[in-house]
């Protein structure tokens, strides 16, 4: 039986006193590094959990995105593939193709003709693609203005690019006839001989690429225009507070700005220049004394008129690295020129 004496206030309860000795025991002394936490060994399987939740949360994603992945690979990579393996092989399409080795890489090195198809190409990209992405950014500086049916001159623009390559190069044929044409009886009318542009060597490939600007200029013009709709008007009515005329606020705001979108049409251009054909086989033929066989036109011209696939795939796979070569080069030109985030 407990006393009631044992209770009264101030006297202290033995058992509570036992508590606070084994307290004192077992608790750290004031300024001592606690001990660390011992961690308990993950449940097996648990670090799989993340993954395999993600897994699920993105395998509707990878549904939507399968039929763009079949394209690229059933039309890009799977032809690409092909290509690289025909040009190992001696074919002529009747025969059955015959294994050459490097055979035709060797020939490639001694060949020319197609080294005179890359040096044209070259010079074609230079005469158009410098022109028309310059006159693809003057015509969006202007239609980007508030005037009186900027619609309709935009859309105007853009046709050219619409049509069909070979039947603006049929077109074009005929304006540029030396005698019949109506370039040069324009000029005959200003007292100016017109050359003879699609024949005479020295101005047939000037020719070509004068028709691959005007018909890819509106292109051009369409993503210049969207880029600088996208530049926010609150920097240039910042920059003409502080006294920038009209031309520091272009060099200074504009372009370098429209730094991606200038890398994008650049990239896109330069790719579809170094693949010319159509307008090259309605325009001149490769004429006159190859003067504008560009390399593939002369790929046309080995594969379907020489039937030798094996060795037209060779200058396709030449063809593909050139191109990957160039892209490259724009892709590291413009990795640290570029901005995307505007805000």
């Amino acid at each position: 039986m407990t006393s009631s004496a044992d209770h009264l206030p101030g006297r202290a309860d033995p058992a509570d006193g036992a508590e606070r000795d084994r307290a004192a025991v077992t608790a750290p002394a004031a300024g001592a590094p606690e001990e660390p936490a011992r961690s308990r060994p993950a449940a097996r399987g648990a670090g799989d959990r993340p993954r395999r939740r993600l897994w699920h949360t993105n395998w509707y994603a990878y549904l939507f995105v399968a039929p763009s992945l079949f394209g690229v690979f059933a039309f890009l990579l799977l032809p690409l593939l092909i290509v690289l393996g025909l040009s190992l092989f001696h074919w002529e399409l009747l025969s059955s193709p015959s294994f050459a080795g490097l055979a035709n890489y060797r020939r490639l090195a001694g060949d020319g003709d197609t080294w005179h198809s890359v040096w044209v190409t070259v010079l074609f990209v230079l005469l158009s693609i410098p022109a028309q992405t310059v006159l693809g950014l003057l015509l969006a500086l202007l239609l980007n203005q508030r005037v009186k049916g900027v619609a309709f001159y935009r859309a105007l623009f853009v046709v050219p690019w619409m049509a069909t390559p070979i039947v603006m190069g049929l077109v074009w044929t005929w304006i540029f006839d030396p005698r019949d044409g109506a370039l040069n009886r324009l000029l005959g009318v200003a007292g100016v001989g017109g050359p003879d542009w699609l024949t005479d060597p020295s101005w047939a490939l000037p020719s070509v690429a004068l028709v691959n600007v005007w018909q890819y200029s509106g292109y051009t013009m369409l993503f210049f225009l969207a880029g600088l709709q996208g530049i926010p008007q609150e920097l240039y009515d910042a920059a003409a507070t502080d006294g920038a005329s009209p031309v520091q606020r272009f060099f200074q705001i504009t372009l370098p700005l429209l730094n991606p979108t200038t890398f994008f049409v650049t990239v896109t251009n330069l790719v579809g220049a170094f693949q010319i054909f159509d307008t090259v086989y309605a325009m001149t033929d490769g004429g006159p004394s190859g003067s504008t066989e560009v390399l593939n036109f002369r790929i046309f011209e080995t594969a379907f008129r020489q039937f030798d696939f094996g060795y037209a795939s060779t200058l396709a796979a030449l063809l593909f690295l050139l191109i990957l070569a160039v892209t490259l080069a724009q892709v590291r030109f413009f990795a640290k020129r570029t901005t995307y985030d505007l805000s």
